[in-house]
């Protein structure tokens, strides 16, 4: 399933600045931890700095998803720039937020993440619609990418898309439940109530009592003074 089938609202074509045509080796060579850019077949596509407000969810996130995931030590978490290739040859990207379960470690490398991690999350920026919503849908659904969420937080949008592979290998989407809660398959136990997001800003604190409770959470942090 592509995500022009599921997705219901016309597409915008994205403004990335300044494409580069080169190869992998010289965008590896050229490119550097301060670099925000992607290589995609061959050109490199470089971003405008992310706004306010995406970065605001960004944090939101991956404070949240981080907090539950070291709680119940369920592998790592991480955060853009950092190089993904889901598939051995494949496009370089730069996901906004990732997670690796403890049992797929060995695909974080020193330099990057070398093959498709358990979880992805983008949230959408005024030049990333087309690439979050078409490009990146299709390469995460074909490298086996399990759960992928697409979070719009920009003004007057507020939507949320949530994605999880079916046993033939696509991505389905996931319906919300009576409370509007997303639950993960990935993130075992773990839920979203997505009225969370729209805030301004979002509570991270109460959004992680809330997930973990209060209870969990001290315990792991008595755990954590006496080690």
């Amino acid at each position: 399933m592509s995500a022009t089938e599921t997705m219901a609202e016309p597409i915008a074509g994205d403004s990335e600045l300044h494409p580069k045509q080169m190869t992998y080796e010289q965008f590896r060579a050229w490119a550097n931890e301060d670099t925000h850019a992607e290589w995609v077949n061959g050109e490199v596509i470089e971003f405008m700095p992310p706004k306010n407000r995406h970065q605001m969810m960004l944090d939101f996130l991956s404070y949240l998803i981080k907090s539950f995931v070291d709680v119940f030590q369920l592998g790592v978490v991480r955060v853009a720039p950092l190089e993904v290739r889901v598939q051995p040859k494949g496009n370089a990207r730069e996901p906004d937020l990732l997670f690796i379960a403890n049992e797929h470690r060995e695909r974080l490398t020193e330099d990057r993440v070398s093959g498709p991690p358990d979880l992805i999350v983008e949230i959408v920026s005024d030049d990333s619609v087309n690439r979050d919503r078409v490009a990146k849908f299709d390469e995460y659904e074909a490298a086996g990418v399990p759960e992928y969420w697409i979070i719009d937080n920009r003004p007057e949008r507020q939507r949320a898309y949530f994605y999880q592979l079916n046993e033939a290998g696509q991505y389905r989407s996931i319906t919300l439940d009576a409370e509007d809660v997303y639950r993960s398959r990935v993130l075992a136990s773990f839920w979203l109530k997505v009225a969370w997001l729209w805030e301004e800003p979002p509570n991270a604190l109460r959004a992680v009592a809330a997930v973990i409770g209060p209870e969990r959470m001290a315990q792991a942090l008595r755990d954590a003074a006496n080690t």
